[in-house]
């Protein structure tokens, strides 16, 4: 895999990360009275809005593999507001490290037809956006996307839970050309004050 491929692949595995990494924070740790809840918004919306609003502090660690051969740590900085009508939410997220600088934007909606969550991310490092379909499987909040980079096909999930004292763990799995999937990046999350 190429260098620009490298980089778009690793670019797009942090903001995917990063995204899914705010989902899944309980009603029990941020309730709603904590945030202001648009009005009229889905259900499926409110549920997002009463934990994922707000500013957080994260890191991501990558794993060494062989489509991305830089291992570390980033740190960074996520904020999430409501978008018009309380109807999507608008993501901000910058981190730097070792592995490189990533800059991004993620909108988020529930789709009613599909009965599903929708994610829409564009980055620093690649043109265009991507793509992301999620639900909540239990109390883990699981995302998949697919992209073509070049000749190569890959399969992307993302699998966030929160443990008992608040803090927030996001995995991000990456297969390629049909290949079991290997941890790509773990993402650790707290909420600010």
């Amino acid at each position: 895999m190429g260098h620009t491929a490298r980089k778009i692949v690793v670019s797009t595995f942090a903001m995917f990360g990063v995204f899914a990494l705010s989902l899944i924070v309980s009603q029990r740790y941020y309730p709603l009275a904590s945030v202001a809840a648009a009005p009229g918004a889905s259900r499926e919306m409110v549920r997002l809005q009463k934990f994922y609003l707000g500013t957080w502090d994260y890191t991501e660690t990558y794993e060494k593999t062989p489509s991305a051969p830089r291992a570390g740590v980033n740190t960074g900085v996520y904020k999430s507001e409501l978008g018009p009508g309380g109807n999507s939410l608008i993501n901000h997220f910058h981190s730097q490290g070792p592995v490189g600088d990533y800059e991004g934007l993620l909108i988020m909606t529930w789709a009613p037809k599909e009965k599903a969550y929708e994610a829409y991310i564009f980055g620093n490092d690649f043109p265009g956006g991507i793509v992301e379909t999620g639900n909540f499987e239990g109390e883990t909040l699981v995302f998949r996307a697919e992209m073509t980079i070049g000749d190569r096909k890959f399969s992307m999930r993302n699998s966030t839970q929160m443990d008992e004292k608040g803090k927030m763990t996001s995995d991000e799995f990456l297969a390629a050309g049909g290949a079991p999937e290997r941890l790509f990046v773990r993402i650790l999350a707290t909420r600010k004050p």
